[in-house]
């Protein structure tokens, strides 16, 4: 497997199969933690965060779950390369950022994309599971093994009063993210989105963008995830999680319920713009397809479009992107090209 092969690839987070799919685009769980015996990535010396890539690549080669795994080195991929691992979600942007350490960094994908570790970012691991759907089990499930694993083959910081240790306090303790990404469009429409993410920041949650922290909610989407990570047990914090995200749930499900009920001329009227400006338009803007293409998986979810497949709109809005159009085209494109690429690759799909 090589990087150009997920370009036309769909990873097992976009399937759109999974529980509550048509709300929950994805769950993910990530795991921080260090190595015992050399300074943390940003007091680490060059030669001491080479080897920590290197134990991991070691690692890599004895591993049961990680076998056949890709192992990439970020300062030998071009910018383009790793803008295109940021938008599958893959790696972080700070961790896609080059630099003197980049030669340093790595990340390692697993088949589907399910597994994926940062190696070197603001801990020595990140360690990640992604699954489609509300699927925090299965994916904690997964996790717990690949970790198990590698915890026999590296020496982890912990303390047994403090747990793991990280190098942001916020991550001592389990060292554990829990997040899913909801798709809550008419939650956004209704105008009660501020009131239910208020909500759920007060229980424990925190709402972040399409690309994680720092990033705005682009297309209705809502990454929810935990803040607490000390003093509380891995299975707690997934309980909560879990608990509060099925309100949420319930939350949208009852505002479609209402719009349909109440306003459905209107929302079908949204949805049907969306989708035809979609397959005319010969120009289009990557934050414009996004709110457009929202619309249309809302259609799709409410059985108003019966020609397209939720799994369909999910990879497009990953080859939408700027860096996955320019690697389809092979080529680098100016910002005009690029929405012209995207328009007619919309128009092609639809």
């Amino acid at each position: 497997m090589t990087l150009n092969d997920l370009t036309r690839e769909t990873g097992e987070w976009l399937r759109g199969k999974g529980p509550k799919g048509e709300i929950v685009m994805s769950s993910r769980i990530r795991l921080a933690r260090n190595l015992d015996d050399l300074p943390f990535p940003h007091w680490a010396k060059p030669v001491q965060r080479a080897q920590v890539l290197a134990r991991v690549q070691d690692m890599i080669k004895v591993s049961k779950f990680l076998k056949g795994s890709m192992f990439l080195k970020i300062g030998e991929l071009s910018e383009l390369d790793r803008l295109f691992l940021v938008e599958r979600h893959l790696i972080s942007r700070e961790h896609a950022v080059e630099g003197t350490e980049s030669n340093q960094k790595g990340v390692v994908i697993s088949d589907l994309e399910i597994i994926s570790i940062m190696i070197n970012e603001e801990d020595h691991l990140r360690v990640q599971v992604m699954q489609s759907g509300f699927n925090l089990q299965e994916a904690w499930r997964v996790l717990g093994q690949v970790n198990a694993e590698m915890e026999e083959k590296l020496a982890y910081a912990f303390l047994p009063e403090w747990g793991y240790l990280t190098a942001c306090p916020t991550n001592v303790g389990t060292g554990m993210r829990a997040s899913c990404m909801l798709h809550l469009p008419c939650l956004v429409i209704t105008k009660q989105i501020d009131r239910v993410l208020h909500a759920i920041t007060k229980l424990g949650l925190t709402a972040r963008g399409l690309y994680g922290e720092g990033t705005e909610a682009l297309g209705n989407f809502f990454q929810l995830s935990n803040q607490v990570s000390l003093g509380i047990s891995e299975e707690e914090i997934l309980d909560n999680m879990e608990r509060l995200i099925r309100q949420v749930i319930e939350q949208e499900e009852a505002a479609r319920t209402a719009l349909l009920n109440q306003s459905r001329n209107s929302l079908e009227d949204r949805i049907w713009r969306a989708y035809g400006t979609l397959r005319s338009a010969h120009l289009i803007t990557s934050n414009e397809t996004i709110e457009m293409l929202s619309l249309v998986r809302l259609g799709v979810d409410l059985g108003l479009i019966a020609t397209l497949e939720q799994g369909k709109v999910n990879q497009l809005f990953i080859q939408t992107q700027p860096a996955h159009l320019q690697k389809l085209e092979g080529r680098p494109l100016t910002p005009s090209e690029r929405d012209a690429r995207r328009a007619k690759l919309l128009r092609e799909s639809l």
